[in-house]
């Protein structure tokens, strides 16, 4: 078996728990992944990939993201939400709804972000949340991510609803905290449900509880992980050279390609993914090869 599955995590399990879940509804060593941690806190899209489909993971990972989150500004926490230690900042002054705008539009565009002392991310070869509950001091670099809108739902001290359209890697704690900073009255995340990753919407997603018959019936095609990618159709011979490693001669259909397009998703002839290639002088060249 080999696809995508889009789970709508519950709050309080981690991806690693949902990964555990799904290896349950497949045969025993079948290849699960999933394509982008989610605190346990968070609810909402995980794209898990099955068999073959694990070998795509990066490419979903890539994929814009939206998020749905309540921040509650007042309020300082460890790991930048609810579930860290707490921190009442009592003599904070609810900033008003002009001066909420003129701060979050400040965050728009390519930012260099600190991630969470709380989070998966490695530090000397351990992971950071390992070291920060040890008590030891964690300091990330920040680095660049891309937020392309935030919107402000809902404003009513001390909580301010979100909607954040983003890029990977970009973490909506590190927003929380920075917006209440910028705002002098601390910040953090008290709710945060992931509702898109990509093609990949939440109503689409199914529960941990779905009986496993039903569960692969929703099994979506590879193809789904590419969405987006400019495609290239192989004929039944090309497809079978292509399979061997043999560089194909651009296809026809190459010449519709945008200019500057250089990696291209190569379908067989009935529309199943073969691989990911690279245009190369005046073939493709296979990357990434599926078996059939």
């Amino acid at each position: 078996m080999k696809g995508l599955l889009v789970i709508d995590k519950p709050a309080g399990v981690t991806s690693r728990d949902v990964v555990n879940r799904v290896q349950k509804w497949f045969p025993r060593k079948t290849k699960i992944g999933h394509t982008g941690t989610l605190d346990p806190l968070a609810t909402g899209v995980l794209v898990v990939c099955v068999g073959a489909a694990t070998r795509l993971a990066d490419f979903v990972q890539a994929m814009g993201k939206t998020y749905h989150s309540r921040f509650r500004l007042g309020l300082t926490s460890t790991t930048d939400d609810a579930d860290g230690e707490l921190t009442l900042q009592a003599d904070a002054t609810p900033p008003s709804r002009g001066e909420i705008d003129a701060a979050v539009a400040s965050f728009i565009g390519t930012i260099e972000q600190r991630p969470p002392a709380f989070s998966a991310l490695k530090l000397d070869g351990r992971r950071a949340h390992s070291l920060a509950r040890q008590g030891k001091v964690v300091e990330l670099s920040a680095r660049p991510v891309r937020i392309d809108e935030i919107r402000v739902r809902g404003y009513e001290w001390p909580f301010l609803d979100v909607e954040i359209d983003c890029g990977k890697g970009t973490y909506i704690r590190s927003i929380a905290r920075d917006l209440g900073e910028k705002l002098g009255v601390g910040g953090m995340v008290e709710t945060l449900r992931r509702t898109r990753v990509g093609p990949f919407h939440v109503e689409h997603g199914v529960g941990l509880d779905v009986p496993p018959d039903e569960v692969r019936a929703k099994l979506l095609p590879m193809t789904a992980a590419v969405a987006g990618m400019p495609r290239v159709v192989l004929t039944a011979d090309e497809e079978k050279r292509f399979r061997t490693g043999q560089t194909i001669r651009t296809p026809a259909d190459s010449s519709l390609l945008p200019a500057g397009v250089r990696m291209v998703a190569v379908l067989n002839p009935t529309g199943e993914l073969a691989g990911i290639g690279s245009l190369w002088q005046a073939g493709v060249k296979p990357d990434i090869v599926f078996g059939t």
